[in-house]
């Protein structure tokens, strides 16, 4: 079936599907209760630009548009503490997780779980939290930047309801052309006031890896997906042999409001000359008009839809800084204003408008170049 055909059958089943229901579940096979769940993105970015033409054509249109993600997934639980799940993203023709896992423990003790296969490595607040429930359409620069993302490995994770921590070993990405070198990752976090209503989270994680082919590039897009042009960009380092990055994340939820920052620095070892840092980070805020307020599980914010849909505000102001030296990756900052809304548990509507300032030291003539575009983004989104 083409591939158009086969989003139009899915979409209309996940328009149609009964309101409450976030996947489709699909009987027991073996034990295991098998569950079909999908999410497809459709988004549009407008580009004022600058200097740089960011829709890469250079037609005068000014403007991208095209499918974002097209995930389907299969995922088992059971028997007992088992489950598994195979994923993979049509449009990007890429494996999502692909994975087994055992949880133990739990029933207020507190629980382990061990995974092999491919997963989310433990790095970044807003990396590990849904897609489904982003609070922007982009993630944060320094997010896509510095997050490891899905990677093939084993891991293991405590939760103690309160504070828990992930250890993990992973290798390449399991899509043949996707992220390489392998490396550890570990992430703890601790909620020391967690009420009804009310979370107070931090948390610390660390990733050390190898770089693949002893080389390393950081680069970034300005916060809008569609876009063909980097305007931050450390170029390729080719004597770069590891390279370690740290988190630090909080966030504070009170009621309708949730506050959120996370703040990452990356240190490069360089063969035979010194090292290279780079850093960034973000800090959010978002309201929810209804009075509606997020559940907390696992270290991570769970959005919370009801029959009524969910409207959603929010701002947020991220930086990311990849000049170091002899490097002139560049300095970006921007702030992103968005509005959100839920219809239904199956579908999500969101505008966010993004004002980007960027620097970076021009090669050839050794001139601080400023790049300073405006974007209007918008996503439809459905998902089961």
């Amino acid at each position: 079936m083409p591939r158009s055909l086969l989003a139009v059958a899915l979409l209309s089943a996940a328009v149609i599907a009964p309101p409450a229901r976030a996947e489709v579940p699909l009987g027991t096979v073996a034990g295991s209760d098998v569950a079909f769940e999908g999410m497809f993105q459709v988004d549009g970015n407008w580009f004022d630009n600058d200097l740089a033409d960011l829709d890469g054509r250079a037609d005068g249109r000014d403007r991208a548009t095209g499918i974002r993600r097209f995930e389907l997934v299969l995922k088992g639980s059971g028997p007992g503490g088992f489950g598994w799940v195979v994923g993979y993203d049509v449009e990007n023709e890429s494996y999502l997780d692909n994975n087994i896992s055992w949880r133990f423990g739990g029933d207020g003790a507190p629980s382990h779980t061990l995974l092999l296969g491919q997963a989310k490595q433990p790095s970044g607040l807003e990396e590990l939290s849904s897609s489904r429930n982003n609070d922007f359409i982009a993630k944060a620069a320094a997010t896509n930047t510095f997050a490891p993302g899905r990677r093939l490995g084993a891991s293991w994770a405590y939760d103690a309801s309160d504070y828990g921590t992930t250890v993990a070993w992973f290798g390449r990405e399991l899509t043949s052309d996707g992220a390489h070198g392998a490396g550890y990752a570990a992430r703890g976090w601790w909620a020391p006031l967690r009420t009804d209503g009310q979370v107070l989270h931090l948390g610390m994680s660390h990733v050390d890896r190898d770089t693949p082919g002893d080389s390393l590039r950081l680069r970034a897009r300005p916060n809008a997906d569609l876009s063909a042009v980097r305007l931050v960009d450390s170029g390729t380092l080719p004597d770069a042999d590891r390279v370690a990055t740290t988190g630090l994340e909080a966030m504070w939820i009170t009621g309708p409001v949730k506050l959120q920052g996370e703040y990452f620095l990356a240190r490069a070892d360089r063969i035979g000359t010194g090292g290279y840092d780079a850093g960034g980070g973000y800090a959010s805020a978002m309201w929810n008009p209804g009075g509606t307020s997020w559940g907390y599980r696992g270290g991570l914010p769970r959005t919370t839809v009801g029959e009524g849909g969910l409207w959603q505000l929010g701002l947020r102001y991220d930086q990311l800084d990849l000049d170091d030296g002899g490097v002139h990756g560049g300095r970006m900052d921007a702030w992103t204003v968005g509005v959100n809304w839920y219809w239904r548990s199956n579908a999500k509507l969101m505008l966010n408008y993004v004002d980007v300032a960027s620097r970076r030291t021009d090669a050839a003539s050794g001139l601080r170049i400023h790049d300073d575009p405006s974007i209007v983004e918008a996503r439809v989104q459905l998902h089961w």
